[in-house]
């Protein structure tokens, strides 16, 4: 009986839910590690980000004879560049635009129940439960605006939150940059020659799934908001700089991203002019169009290989409990531990095989 595979499964799902409940019950033991791991989230993850954006251009100042510490510093400073370029001239532009939207809100909210108002007046056929919930969805629109902006607000409150984390992402970022080849060799120095190889091989495979989605990501969503700043600015959209920036952003989030990114632009064309709006999901069609067919085949190509909808139903998951930082982190994350199970299962294929 000890022998039978169903027994095995059945004891080892015992003895691990045995170990969540032991956790859960020496909770005041763990709480000062996760309190510890909550402090240095925001740098290291902030940090982490960057260095694989920032790590291949090292790696090509290191190969051109340039010492590591000297690259680093170059990459520095170029980080520092793109900082002062972007408080000075595309904040600026970036502030009034959105200023001008947010004094424009009342009146697209009153277009919108003018719309509404006339719509309703001229459908005499319209069924009662249809008129009732127009009413209602007329008569609560100002709740629903007043509720999407409470959300902003708290939206902006953990920006700001995030962003005063931002002081120690240089520090860790620089270390990471310059000794973060070190870290791995390191820590298989403490373990045999089997269990050194097994580390080793663990920690590329998820270093390039790491970097092959945050630099392939990055790449896509810049490619993707020049493409609609500059067809934005050729149909003389409002707003253009905002909402190209607002779809990089997106852009983060596969396969949902890109039609959020949409919504925004399409209200403030049609609000502005009804061909406009059109207009602008033609825009947004082209440069998806372009971007799923020539630059992310070229770029990122089936890096992650996760079906589209176990994608949408993890951004669905992750944004009800994490809110808007669950949609850009589910599905690295995701990545990140299907490549580690992957791994340990083809370690286990491997030793059944040799025993």
């Amino acid at each position: 009986m000890f022998e039978k595979k169903s027994f095995r499964i059945l004891i080892t799902t015992i003895l691990v839910f045995l170990l969540i409940y032991l956790i859960y019950i020496t909770n005041f033991i763990f709480a000062p590690v996760g309190a510890y791991l909550t402090a240095i989230a925001v740098p290291i993850i902030g940090a982490g980000f960057i260095f694989y954006i920032t790590n291949p251009i090292v790696n090509l100042l290191e190969k051109y004879k340039v010492p590591r510490v000297i690259g680093v510093i170059i990459v520095f400073l170029l980080i520092i560049a793109l900082i002062v370029f972007g408080v000075y001239v595309v904040a600026p532009v970036v502030q009034q635009q959105f200023n001008k939207l947010a004094n424009n809100l009342p009146n697209m909210v009153d277009s919108a129940e003018d719309l509404i108002n006339l719509w309703q007046n001229r459908q005499s056929y319209i069924p009662d439960q249809l008129n009732e919930t127009i009413k209602r969805l007329t008569d609560n629109l100002n709740t629903y605006v007043e509720n999407i902006t409470s959300v902003l607000f708290d939206a902006i409150g953990q920006i700001f939150s995030f962003v005063f984390s931002f002081f120690l992402i240089p520090f860790f970022l620089f270390f990471m940059l310059k000794d973060g080849e070190k870290f791995v060799p390191f820590i298989t120095q403490f373990l045999n020659e089997s269990k050194s190889k097994s580390v080793k091989k663990l920690a590329e495979s998820i270093n390039h799934t790491l970097a092959s989605f945050i630099q392939g990501q990055f790449i896509v969503s810049v490619c993707v908001g020049v493409m609609l700043y500059i067809g934005y600015i050729i149909i003389d959209l409002n707003y253009s700089l905002t909402l190209a920036l607002f779809a990089v952003v997106m852009n983060f989030i596969p396969f949902v991203g890109p039609f959020l990114s949409a919504v925004p632009a399409v209200l403030v064309g049609l609000f502005e002019d009804p061909i406009l709006g059109v207009w602008a999901a033609v825009v947004m069609i082209i440069a998806q169009q372009i971007e799923s067919n020539f630059i992310s085949p070229n770029v990122m190509g089936k890096v992650l290989q996760i079906h589209p909808l176990t994608v949408i139903t993890l951004i669905l998951a992750a944004g009800g409990i994490a809110g808007f930082l669950g949609l850009l982190f589910i599905i690295p994350a995701y990545a990140v531990v299907k490549t580690i199970i992957s791994h340990f299962y083809e370690e286990w294929r491997n030793s059944q095989k040799e025993s």
